[in-house]
């Protein structure tokens, strides 16, 4: 049974990942672990007077957080009537990224899906909201659902690389996991700009067809300035349902997260956006 973790702020994008998860893991059996952080930095030691004799200013929030939790899946279970899902509630008084990787390692969370604030588009996946602290700090895989993104068929899936690195097939787990709900086709992108790759790329090559079910492979040449412009217009072109990517040490997507002028861009990607990880196990 797969363990997912859901954090919520009770915000419309949020809830829209909630729906996304339903749909995506409609035929597998799951439990959705649904999480609210509070952030403690938000009260001061004097919002924790008695309000009577065995409530604080604490309970009522957390009470409050596990009503609204509970309202949501009284949603879910009305609008999907899924009898392979189940659900947990858990309200966390904690910084984010502390809480989810405690949560996640306590119930073995096999995948994060949230939704992002603010303007559909991947320059909004990446900056800009809570996902961007998520997808560098947690331990775990993260799915991050553009707002306004609802779901769709999966038919084709990218996963982009640079081929900068060999990949264990432990790594790439939650992408075929993820391919395997719908038998996805997997298109593979080699973004590069200058470097000969030529070794690392049929390292790269042998991998995937030794791990993946006939992948499609693209080679795409661009300049370092135009790399963000030029997925875009490969996902758009080729109706790509989901776009995934492995971030470890010196990695495409570490440089992507570190280049100032991408925040500024504006791509309109409205699909999800994978995000794996090196440590995860």
């Amino acid at each position: 049974m797969k363990a997912i973790l859901l954090p919520t702020d009770f915000s419309k994008n949020s809830i829209n990942a909630i729906n996304y998860a339903m749909e995506l893991y409609k035929n597998t059996p799951c439990i959705f672990y649904i999480l609210n952080v509070q952030k403690t930095s938000s009260f001061i030691s004097d919002d924790f007077m008695v309000v009577n004799a065995s409530t604080t200013i604490y309970d009522t929030i957390v009470d409050a957080s596990k009503k609204s939790i509970h309202n949501i899946i009284e949603r879910i279970k009305v609008k999907y009537k899924n009898n392979k899902h189940q659900f947990k509630t858990i309200v966390d008084y904690d910084n984010i990224i502390d809480s989810i990787n405690q949560v996640s390692e306590k119930y073995k969370i096999d995948l994060i899906v949230m939704g992002t604030k603010g303007a559909s588009g991947i320059s909004k996946v990446l900056f800009g909201s809570n996902a961007v602290h998520v997808i560098k700090g947690s331990k775990v895989p993260v799915l991050a659902i553009p707002d306004h993104c609802k779901y769709s068929n999966l038919e084709k899936v990218v996963f982009t690389t640079s081929y900068e690195r060999v990949y264990k097939k432990l790594e790439l787990k939650p992408l075929a996991n993820i391919l395997s709900l719908e038998n996805s086709q997997l298109c593979v992108l080699h973004v590069f700009c200058d470097n000969d790759l030529s070794e690392e790329l049929n390292s790269g090559i042998d991998f995937f067809n030794s791990n993946f079910s006939n992948p499609i492979f693209e080679n795409m040449h661009v300049e370092d300035n135009d790399v963000y412009k030029a997925i875009h217009d490969y996902i758009i072109a080729n109706n790509i349902k989901m776009i995934s990517m492995h971030m470890s040490k010196h990695s495409f997507l570490e440089r992507l997260f570190n280049k100032n002028t991408f925040e500024n861009m504006a791509l309109k990607i409205d699909i999800p956006f994978l995000v794996m990880k090196k440590h995860q196990d």
